[in-house]
């Protein structure tokens, strides 16, 4: 346990959510006391029970806020005596609305309630959940290898309202800072898909997509894409080391695991090291060597020392946890 985590308040945004619950989990562990806002107290005994599964025995540095990113009830309140803030709630849907709007504003404006008031109550910092969708959408990634000084152009034709959010999510985050910020500082984390299993079985959209779809026989052919993946476990603990790290301030950090995946590799990999579970996966092609896309996590792991799993481990863990 750090010492100064005694006596160090932190919010977390969306504690309801698969990644937040996972900060959650690993900032009480540190001994931090936290503050996590849900939409509804309703969700409360059911974040408790994921958090006991997690190893949480005591729950008296634990406080929830109901409050809605698209309101500004309860925010003051959220942010009050907190030194640190991670900002993880965000829209992520299903599929995408009709009007893009949908996303963006609350995307934009919910970010910007919570700078706001968190500016107001003094934050030290407020590490905020952006994503690859700020960064990797606006040119061809053949013969390209992201980093952190990519991003995502929220004109570019065809953008899906998603990736167009984050974008301009993360952009006004920033613009907040420059302008309105005054002595608080910010960190942006920029995860691409994140998988990991978690206590309580609330999993993310990616792993719905890619993993359950695959396992029940579902996606019949090779989407032509790849994508990477970054554990949850990783992801939060970037969040925590980048939330007191001095050469995190002002600075964004791509997450992700050592080399992209398509479907077809997934298919592969569990037909070989989890044959019992392949029982119902069709049968897949590869696709082309150029579809791969490549990123660079170097900045986080030699400015903060972040040392994540494999995607192979992350992929085989999370099946093990599905199962």
């Amino acid at each position: 346990m750090k010492n100064s985590a005694i006596t160090t308040t932190v919010l977390v945004t969306g504690g309801s959510g698969y990644l937040g619950l996972q900060c959650v989990l690993q900032l009480l562990k540190e001994g931090y006391t936290v503050k996590t806002t849900i939409r509804s107290l309703a969700k409360k005994a059911e974040i408790i029970q994921s958090l006991k599964a997690g190893g949480i025995t005591s729950f008296d540095k634990l406080s929830f806020i109901e409050a809605d990113l698209t309101k500004d009830d309860n925010w003051a309140e959220a942010v009050r005596d907190c030194t640190y803030v991670l900002h993880v709630a965000s829209p992520f849907p299903a599929i995408d609305p009709e009007d893009e709007n949908e996303l963006i504003v609350p995307a934009r404006d919910g970010s910007l309630r919570v700078l706001n008031a968190a500016r107001d109550a003094g934050v030290k910092r407020v590490v905020l959940t952006s994503s690859f969708a700020a960064i990797g959408y606006s040119r061809s990634p053949k013969d390209y290898v992201f980093t952190e000084k990519d991003w995502t152009d929220p004109n570019t034709p065809g953008l899906r309202p998603y990736l167009k959010s984050k974008t301009i999510a993360e952009r006004a985050a920033w613009d907040f800072i420059e302008k309105e910020g005054g002595q608080m500082e910010l960190t942006v984390i920029n995860p691409v898909g994140i998988f990991g299993p978690v206590p309580g079985g609330n999993y993310s959209a990616s792993m719905e997509f890619a993993l359950k779809g695959l396992l029940n026989g579902d996606i019949k052919e090779t989407p032509n894409f790849t994508f990477n993946i970054v554990d949850v476990r990783d992801t939060a603990d970037l969040h925590l080391v980048a939330m007191t790290h001095p050469a995190a301030k002002g600075e964004r950090f791509l997450a992700a695991s050592e080399g992209a995946v398509s479907i077809y590799d997934i298919a592969e990999l569990i037909r070989k090291e989890r044959p019992l579970c392949a029982a119902n996966i069709a049968g897949l092609k590869p696709i082309s060597a150029d579809m791969y896309v490549h990123m660079s996590t170097e900045k986080a792991r030699t400015v903060l020392g972040w040392k994540p799993r494999s995607k192979e481990t992350t992929l085989l863990e999370t099946i093990d946890a599905l199962k």
